[in-house]
């Protein structure tokens, strides 16, 4: 068995909510079917498609915080069945304490992880990861004092920090301008290379999959969605995006990718 495994993973929504009618309680709106997917440790994986195919459903699903209609998830050996500090989750919303310091919006997380560590351990633990993230002159800002792309870092940081089993990252980096994203791109995977991690990334844009991943599962368009395929990156490591977009074979899988959520977009409309 893989590190993760997604076994035939399905979820449906009730189509009316609150009603008192048998008939229309029964009545449901499949959003995927028969997903499954291996992730093995310290992969890097992430998952594209349309709007509306579910992919945030579908981590929300690993994450803990929505339940399978079918199927189930395995981690290391245990059913995912609820909400853990093995599955850390960033979301593109940035989720930040307003009233801690970055420095303790990390350090929280921390204590939570190893609450048998003294201050000395969890501060030291802390500070490793801001500076990771090259956070060092921010640990005593609050989030209203950082950017955007700050408030992130603070969010992988703290993500990191607590060394999940699995880092799962929902379009981290849809609501940062492009010339800040490539950076965090280049700090999230100097961490990840630093740390071992496995990575379930959900994300619409392509040239950001390709960059980061080992591999792409391509899901079909929703309602009904499916895993269409899993596309192997094999542009060899370290990546830089200056060096790897006038590759013959980055140019190969993007066009391929493209080709195939175009076809799929097609495939919706008619």
């Amino acid at each position: 068995m893989s590190f993760l495994e997604i076994d035939h993973v399905s979820k449906h929504f009730p189509l009316r909510e609150g009603t008192t009618d048998l008939a229309q309680m029964t009545e449901t709106f499949c959003v995927f079917q028969d997903i499954s997917l291996s992730v093995e440790k310290g992969e890097f994986v992430t998952l594209v498609g349309h709007s509306g195919c579910g992919k945030s459903t579908l981590l929300n699903i690993l994450a803990g915080f929505e339940t399978a209609s079918e199927g189930g998830m395995v981690l290391d050996g245990r059913e995912v069945v609820e909400p853990g500090l093995d599955r850390m989750v960033v979301f593109q919303s940035f989720a930040l304490m307003p009233w801690l310091s970055a420095f303790d919006n990390v350090r929280i997380a921390v204590k939570a992880a190893y609450p048998e560590w003294d201050k000395s351990q969890t501060d030291a633990h802390t500070q490793k990861y801001l500076a990771m993230m090259n956070l060092q002159q921010a640990a005593n800002k609050k989030p209203t004092f950082l950017s955007g792309g700050m408030r992130q870092r603070v969010g992988l940081a703290r993500a990191f920090a607590v060394q999940p089993k699995v880092l799962l990252l929902d379009e981290p980096f849809a609501q940062i301008d492009a010339l800040t994203r490539g950076v965090i791109q280049d700090e999230l995977m100097r961490t990840w290379e630093a740390t071992g991690t496995t990575v379930f990334m959900v994300t619409h844009d392509v040239d950001e999959a390709i960059l980061l991943s080992d591999r792409i599962a391509l899901m079909s368009a929703g309602p009904e969605a499916s895993l269409a395929e899993c596309v192997e990156i094999d542009i060899p490591r370290p990546r830089r995006r200056e060096t790897i977009i006038d590759l013959p074979r980055y140019i190969q899988l993007r066009n391929e990718i493209l080709r195939f959520l175009m076809h799929a977009s097609q495939v919706e409309q008619d």
